[in-house]
């Protein structure tokens, strides 16, 4: 217990996340044995496809969601970032029209940063949240702030600090619920709401899960039922073949989909490690969102949202400005580029990593929306997205090179060492990175590694390759200190051990108080 973390771990707080657990613990345990069972099937060569199961709710044309939450209308540029307090600030105060609060991957799960950053959010919400730097500057609020929309942990994650009868709190119930109970009002108040986007589902009946926890906290707290609206991230394969299942789960709460990037990369590989070339990507960042796999995602999530009256977000534009002039330059000009292709393309709206990329998206979607808040009316009736081109990653072009081997070790380990510091968003050669990118740098190596792919340029890819270039990476860095030795550890324990970690951040949140 730190100074002012009793406001926030009150007892009628920890009763109601007590009973939370208790309601709804079994069922996420048994959601996530699921998806055990689901690895196990496509592992002996089992495939994904649209349910049989939910064939009536895809054909059913008559539902849709829930109509915008205040707040919630316009959403054409989201920027997101962890809850530390200048950060809130400057999210708040960057012009963006959401600001997607993160306790999940731009965040680490150390207990400072979970109960600070419910305290920075109550605080941002009631406007008295302040900061004054070592160099003396003042950081307030302005006058016209963003909407907050909280992202809480994934339903894998758990939360060591807070038991209840000797068991570990669900982190995603940790972190709804301690700021529903302290903040749904307070947004209500406000003019807003309790908003939030969820991470890492793999199916509709974790959609349902959320639904019920809704239900609950609202009946609970006396909220009335459907004020909680909530944005899904399709960043697993699985969840892009149960998109409109997942919308219907929520509907009463939907405000929409997200298409990620690296996450779904990650899955792809995760899901598929073991299936040879079939399944097989090149460097990461060759693997951009028009390659055949990826466009067939994006068009169907455009077009299952706006379908159904929901919002549709695009991905990351995760570019920080540089002091190379010429970088900037290059830089802006993909992202805009990247921001076009998503306006033509159908979407809302679509999120930045930093202030400076704020105007840029906006200027890009006022160019297609004009004075319209958003273009759900644009349903992509055009749109016929087959699960075979769902899956067809193999038509991903590029190659495997020494380069894209020595980046992932690169931006892994030194990833990995801020996370294990406390520190979730990290500047890595111009880009915001968070922990889906040393996700998918470490699964990239564990599958080039464990289907014995030689490199273009290069050799076959083994134990010894991935340890030599991690030796000269880590030797560029000038890697004394810190936690270096930790973040080696758990680099090559994920990337090269034969049983391959669901989740890095799991075995990596051990490693921390």
């Amino acid at each position: 217990m730190q100074d002012r973390y009793d406001e926030i771990l009150t007892p009628a707080a920890l009763s109601f996340l007590a009973e939370l657990h208790h309601r709804f613990e079994p069922t996420r345990r048994e959601l996530l044995a699921a998806r055990e069972r689901r690895y196990a099937e496509l592992a002996a060569g089992g495939s994904l496809g649209f349910l049989a199961e939910t064939k009536d709710v895809r054909e059913d044309d008559s539902w849709r969601v829930a109509p915008p939450a205040p707040g919630l209308v316009d959403r054409r540029a989201e920027i997101t970032g962890p809850t530390e307090r200048k950060m809130t600030i400057n999210a708040l105060n960057s012009g963006a029209r959401v600001w997607l609060a993160d306790l999940e991957d731009a965040n680490t799960p150390l207990w400072q940063n979970i109960i600070d950053g419910q305290l920075n959010l109550r605080d941002a919400i009631d406007r008295t949240i302040g900061f004054t730097s070592p160099e003396g500057k003042v950081y307030r609020l302005g006058d016209e702030v963003a909407t907050i929309v909280v992202r809480p942990r994934g339903w894998h994650l758990t939360e060591k600090h807070l038991l209840v009868d000797g068991e570990r709190l669900s982190g995603a119930l940790v972190d709804f619920g301690l700021y529903f109970f302290h903040c749904a009002q307070r947004q209500l108040d406000a003019g807003a709401g309790p908003y939030f986007y969820l991470p890492k589902m793999e199916s509709y009946l974790e959609a349902r899960l959320w639904n019920d926890v809704f239900v609950h906290a609202q009946e609970a707290l006396g909220i009335p039922r459907g004020t909680v609206r909530a944005t899904v991230l399709i960043e697993t394969f699985p969840a892009a073949f149960e998109m409109e299942e997942i919308l219907y789960e929520l509907r009463e709460h939907s405000a929409g989909l997200n298409a990620g990037r690296w996450d779904y990369m990650f899955s792809v590989i995760k899901k598929f490690r073991t299936r040879g070339t079939d399944f097989l990507l090149p460097d990461r960042n060759s693997v951009t969102m028009t390659v055949p796999f990826m466009r067939a995602y994006t068009e169907l999530l455009v077009r299952t949202c706006h379908k159904r009256g929901a919002h549709a977000i695009g991905g990351m534009a995760a570019f920080i400005p540089s002091r190379d002039e010429a970088v900037n330059a290059a830089a802006f000009d993909k992202v805009r580029a990247d921001k076009t292709r998503e306006a033509r393309d159908g979407f809302d709206g679509s999120w930045v990593a930093h202030p400076a990329m704020v105007g840029l998206c906006t200027e890009v979607f006022d160019g297609v929306l004009g004075e319209r808040p958003n273009q759900v009316d644009n349903t992509r009736d055009d749109v016929h997205v087959t699960a075979e081109q769902l899956l067809d990653v193999r038509s991903t072009p590029g190659a495997v090179t020494e380069a894209g081997l020595r980046n992932n070790i690169g931006v892994g380990v030194r990833y990995l060492e801020s996370w294990l510091r406390g520190t979730g968003a990290v500047g890595i050669n111009d880009m915001m990175e968070d922990a889906a990118t040393a996700e998918i740098a470490r699964s990239q190596v564990w599958q080039w590694l464990h289907n014995g792919i030689r490199l273009a340029d290069g050799p076959l890819v083994d134990r010894a390759l991935v340890e030599r270039l991690l030796d000269e990476e880590l030797a560029a860095i000038g890697a004394d200190g810190g936690r270096w030795a930790d973040a080696r550890a758990l680099f090559t324990e994920m990337a090269l051990s034969d049983d391959y970690a669901e989740f890095l951040t799991v075995p990596a949140y051990e490693r921390m108080p």
